[in-house]
């Protein structure tokens, strides 16, 4: 039974909808606050739906609203989701030590200079890499700088280039890295990463085909003898992951269930934990994934709690100790943390009564 009060939830979601316009040619993206020539798309976008979203407890569904089977784009959710191929990665054996240099297994595609050769798998899911390169045109200093909201804020101008360290001394949120990742996983899997994501999580969390993740158009490589597209974990510069609320709820299941869903296993608990381990310089982070067990990125929820989160205003939160999940899509990120406060308080006001 729905608790009483959550609809007054829905309701503030709905009505603190995202600055963002609806159509890709008004104010939308996070290409247009980089610095030229950065400020650019670089892949397909579609516009946005309205404010929608998804709760479930124990699995069961207590609301949905808006349009939760519409497949918008995600944009950096598709990062916790690049963190889940790694799972999948690592428990098939072709990634068994994160710790490896990831030249070591993908030589030959930008990890091999006397800087970048002891950038280790870790590095790149905990955003400490500092690998230096350009990935499909884009230099790493394109989000050097780079503030995000529930990051920590950085000393210097967006897209100035900063001094290097050391791989694994410096958290930066940066997202030709990541691209730099998937374009490792892309190797390390030797498929498209689309089609792992399908085969080895979407059908087993019994997803829709709803849902697509490209890339950008001049990020095709070749792989096996094959001509494929390298994706991005993002939108920043176009292309990513379209995928509805019903569909990331799914996903989200997948935690709450310590890696399996209605019984069968599809990744495996001990990397999920990995995942919500912090980083040690960072430790609002796990693999690219946001904790809250310092209450430092969402107040008003508990410190078990945490989130995957994408530019304009794309959340999952998991809560455990309440078998919870959130998924809410297009909410002004100025609100978020005042909209999980009421979601908690109805769901727990719901327990009481």
């Amino acid at each position: 039974m729905q608790p009483a009060n959550l609809q007054h939830a829905v309701q503030f979601a709905i009505d603190h909808e995202t600055p963002w316009d609806r159509e890709v040619d008004g104010v939308w993206g996070v290409h247009p606050d980089d610095p030229p020539p950065w400020n650019r798309l670089l892949g397909p976008v579609h516009g946005r739906g309205p404010v929608s979203g998804v709760i479930t407890r124990d699995g069961r569904t207590l609301t949905s609203w808006g349009e939760p089977d519409r497949a918008d784009l995600t944009f950096s959710i598709a990062k916790t989701y690049l963190a889940l191929l790694a799972g999948v990665a690592h428990d098939r054996g072709l990634m068994p030590d994160v710790d490896e240099p990831v030249h070591v297994r993908v030589p030959g595609i930008g990890f091999d200079d006397e800087h970048n050769a002891s950038v280790a798998w870790a590095h790149l899911l905990q955003q400490t890499s500092e690998w230096q390169g350009v990935c499909f045109g884009l230099p790493d200093e394109a989000d050097h700088y780079r503030y995000v909201k529930f990051g920590k804020e950085p000393d210097g101008k967006k897209g100035d280039r900063r001094p290097l360290q050391a791989p694994g001394t410096y958290w930066e949120y940066n997202d030709v890295r990541i691209n730099q990742f998937s374009l490792a996983l892309l190797h390390l899997f030797r498929r498209p990463l689309p089609e792992v994501f399908r085969e080895a999580i979407m059908r087993p969390l019994d997803a829709s085909e709803n849902w697509q993740w490209v890339g950008y158009d001049n990020a095709w490589v070749e792989v096996s003898g094959q001509r494929v597209q390298s994706v991005p974990g993002g939108t920043h510069w176009g292309g990513g992951l379209s995928i509805s609320a019903q569909d990331q709820i799914k996903v989200a299941q997948l935690f709450l269930g310590q890696g399996s869903v209605n019984g069968q296993h599809i990744v495996s608990s001990e990397w999920l934990q990995r995942m919500l381990t912090p980083c040690a310089i960072a430790p609002f982070y796990g693999y690219l994934v946001w904790l809250n067990h310092e209450r430092s990125v969402f107040p008003s929820v508990p410190a078990s709690s945490y989130f995957a989160i994408g530019a304009g205003g794309s959340f999952t939160w998991i809560e455990p100790e309440r078998r919870l999940a959130v998924v809410v899509r297009w909410l002004n990120p100025a609100h978020a943390d005042e909209f999980f406060g009421l979601v908690l308080k109805a769901i727990d006001e719901g327990a009481r009564g």
